[in-house]
């Protein structure tokens, strides 16, 4: 059974009452929605996000018609509740000279995690400077690897619109990590 008919199974399942297909969807689904919610709001927030969008594809179960599948459908709801998340919030001045996250490497000498955690908050605060939009899209498509049809999909956005965005955000992104040269040596 392939992961789309799998998911409309599920999903099927779920609005017959068996709460028990929707964790499983939850659960097959839950690591692309948080790090799409990181990559909007930031991996503070992300778990607060992906909660509420779970939360919102649930309600709205009824209403999925499966013409695309439940992926894209979840990822859209996401990106909105990302972006809701976002107008809800007061924004935060963003510092260029500053950003990272955490590597899990035990080898690792406790200097060496401490710059690279310091340089991952670097790069989410410069990514937090994008605009929601821009942010998104190089999201979707840089972090998740989603196609530009899916991207305009779960953003309700033009094909072109779309391109136009990701084109912009990345250029954005990159002269903001040209204003630091310290942050060229990124991990991988």
């Amino acid at each position: 059974m392939s992961p789309e008919s799998d998911d409309a199974d599920l999903v099927r399942r779920t609005t017959r009452g068996e709460l028990t297909a929707f964790e499983q969807l939850v659960d097959r689904h839950r690591p692309v929605v948080v790090r799409v919610a990181a990559g909007i709001v930031g991996s503070e927030e992300a778990e607060d996000v992906s909660q509420d969008a779970f939360l919102r594809a649930f309600h709205r179960l009824e209403r999925f018609r499966g013409e695309a599948p439940f992926r894209s459908w979840l990822l859209r709801i996401t990106h909105n509740a990302a972006l809701d998340h976002l107008a809800r919030r007061r924004p935060e001045p963003v510092d260029p000279e500053t950003l990272d996250a955490s590597p899990q490497s035990a080898v690792r000498a406790p200097a060496e995690r401490l710059e690279l955690r310091e340089r991952i908050e670097r790069l989410e605060r410069k990514l937090r400077g994008l605009s929601a939009e821009h942010r998104a899209v190089l999201v979707l498509r840089d972090a998740e690897g989603l196609s530009y049809e899916e991207i305009a999909e779960i953003t309700a956005s033009p094909l072109g619109t779309v391109k136009g965005r990701l084109h912009r955000a990345r250029r954005e992104f990159i002269e903001m990590l040209r204003a630091n040269t310290y942050d060229w040596e990124l991990p991988r």
